[in-house]
C-alpha cells in the first residue's frame, strides 16, 4: 500500500499490523472501492505523523469524514449512517476520544 504523506516507516510498519479493520466501521478491508483501506490522519493534521494519530480506515469511512474534527463527525449523521458507534471504534480511535 503506498504512503504519499510522509508517515515514518517504523509508523507505517506499526499501523499495517495493527490495524486489520477499518479503525471506524469495523469492516473488513477488500478490494471493492469503498471498502479498500486507506491512511488516516485521526487528527486532521499531515505534520502528527505519530502511531496515535495514524490508522487505516476504509475509504468509505475516510471520505465521510473528510477534514471535521473526529469528535463532530462521530456525532454526524453520515457517521450515523454508516453504522458507527462507540462499539464499532478501534481502541486507537476511543483513545483520540478520550475514553
Amino acid at each position: 500500500m503506498a504512503n504519499n504523506w510522509g508517515i515514518p516507516k517504523d509508523v507505517e510498519k506499526f499501523v499495517l499490523e495493527r490495524d486489520q479493520l477499518c479503525v471506524y466501521c469495523g469492516a473488513e478491508f477488500s478490494s471493492e472501492r469503498k471498502r479498500k483501506r486507506s491512511w488516516e490522519h485521526i487528527v486532521n493534521d499531515v505534520s502528527i505523523s505519530t502511531v496515535e494519530n495514524i490508522a487505516l480506515c476504509c475509504v468509505g469511512c475516510n471520505a465521510s469524514k473528510g477534514a471535521k474534527q473526529l469528535h463532530e463527525w462521530i456525532e454526524s449523521s453520515n457517521a450515523k449512517k454508516r453504522g458507527i458507534t462507540r462499539e464499532t471504534l478501534s481502541k486507537v480511535i476511543l483513545n483520540a476520544l478520550g475514553h
